[in-house]
């Protein structure tokens, strides 16, 4: 996913009462920490269950990782001044998750290290972020999908056809946000209670630009 500066405050007081009040916090949620080492208890013989499970948790720590680094970036006269907000990217794995952009490996560290603690402290807003992909991805499935029902149901015309599509666009359009939050909430990210943060390692993408791979192992 890609990140732009503009939206990059976290979450004040009343916008977590807004997403309180649409994305109620889950029993699931709540108590996550038993249920998924349960769960990998339980059903051991589940291929490929602990990598999903990790990979939904990672998700929830890259985006808490980049909300605390973009606010990082944003304090007035702030010393970490290698942090370029506007470029940072993401992708997350059942290992850990790449950051993409120009950050300095030590403030990633902080960053990252600050963003699990807050965020299995509760601050479970933070595994939500506007510019994931899902919400893309969310988009397009609900714009293919009005679209699918309004040529259905519309005349055959062209005019009625080119109406309906364009309809079912602005909908999905402002539909996406909120459902690819719901979505982001409660199918691809779960507050990550199972992760410690074991290493940050310094690369490069197959373009030559900055990147780190931030690495995480299970505990129970």
């Amino acid at each position: 996913m890609t990140y732009s500066a503009p939206s990059h405050t976290e979450p004040g007081f009343w916008e977590n009462e807004i997403l309180d009040m649409l994305f109620p916090r889950s029993p699931v949620q709540a108590g996550q920490f038993n249920q998924d080492s349960d769960l990998l208890r339980q059903l051991p013989f589940i291929p490929g269950l602990k990598e999903l499970l990790m990979t939904r948790q990672v998700h929830a720590l890259e985006h808490a990782t980049v909300w605390v680094l973009s606010n990082m970036a944003t304090q007035p006269r702030s010393p970490l001044s290698t942090i370029n907000s506007e470029s940072l990217g993401g992708l997350s794995t059942e290992r850990g998750f790449y950051l993409y952009g120009t950050v300095a490996t030590e403030d990633l560290s902080r960053a990252a290290q600050t963003a699990l603690r807050r965020i299995i402290s509760g601050e479970w807003e933070l595994a939500v972020h506007p510019r994931c992909g899902t919400n893309l991805s969310v988009g397009m499935l609900l714009a293919a999908g009005l679209a699918l029902g309004a040529s259905v149901l519309l005349p055959r015309g062209p005019i009625e056809q080119l109406l309906g599509v364009g309809v079912a666009t602005m909908t999905a359009a402002h539909l996406a946000p909120e459902v690819g939050a719901w979505a982001q909430r409660y199918v691809t990210t779960a507050i990550p209670f199972n992760l410690a943060i074991s290493n940050i390692v310094a690369l490069r993408d197959a373009l030559g630009r900055p990147a780190h791979f931030v690495e995480v192992r299970w505990v129970d």
